[in-house]
Formats: C-alpha cells, structure tokens, sequence
C-alpha cells in the first residue's frame, strides 16, 4: 500500500513538473511519438512491442505485481482504449500526453522516450490515478 502511495505521489510530481515552462519541438515531437507508438502497440494487441516502449522500473512493478512477464501481464491489465493525441507538455526529461480517453506519463531515457505511466486519471486537485506505473 505504501508503495502505491508514493507511485500516485510521484506522478503527482511529475504532473506537477511537466505543466511548466515549454520545451523544444524535437522533444515534443519524441514525446509524442512514443506515447502513439504505445497506444497503437496496444490498440493492435502487441504487447511485446508495448512493453519495449516501457520505462524499466514501470515494467518491473507490473511483472512483479501480476507474476509474469511483461507481454503476457501487460495483456491482462484493463487499460483504457485512446485516440488522438490532444495535447503534449514536456519539461526536461518528462512528459506529459493527454489522448481521447487516456493520459500518459513518460520520462526519456537514453534510448529514447518511455512510457512510465499509463492509465492515469485527473484526481482533481490530487496526483493522477494511474492503473499502471513504476515503483
């Protein structure tokens, strides 16, 4: 339960982070990119290729919480089904996309943009809910 707590704590941050100063369009534009290849990876039922665009400590809590690899525990989550991109903030190294019907958090890594954070609700004026995220 605390580490649940300190999840919706730290999305709370980096939500906090991202409503910030603006970034450079190649970072949005990368952000962005990931989030769609993401959405599409799971829209399409590929959860492997999903799961390669999963930040690493995202995809250790999801293993270790479902007790099974990636691909197959990712296919078991209940994540919401997005649409268009309606809006990407970035400040440093995270990010923050708002889709029809779902919001993502990411941070970039020195491979790229990933995905830290999916699933993730308004909470008014508390951190987002987010059915999956990093410990």
């Amino acid at each position: 339960m605390a580490r649940a707590a300190r999840a919706v704590l730290w999305v709370g941050a980096v939500g906090a982070l991202v409503g910030g100063c603006g970034a450079s369009a190649a970072r949005v534009d990368g952000a962005r990119a990931a989030g769609e290849r993401f959405e599409r990876a799971l829209a399409s039922g590929d959860h492997r290729a999903a799961c390669r665009l999963l930040a690493p400590e995202t995809i250790g809590q999801l293993e270790q919480d479902e007790g099974k690899a990636c691909g197959e525990a990712l296919g078991a989550e209940e994540l919401p089904t997005a649409g268009a991109v309606r809006t990407t903030e970035v400040y440093g190294r995270q990010a923050l996309l708002s889709l029809d019907g779902d919001t993502l958090f990411l941070s970039q890594f020195s491979g790229g943009w990933k995905v830290v954070a999916a699933g993730c609700t308004p909470q008014g004026e508390q951190p987002y809910q987010c059915a999956l995220k990093g410990g």
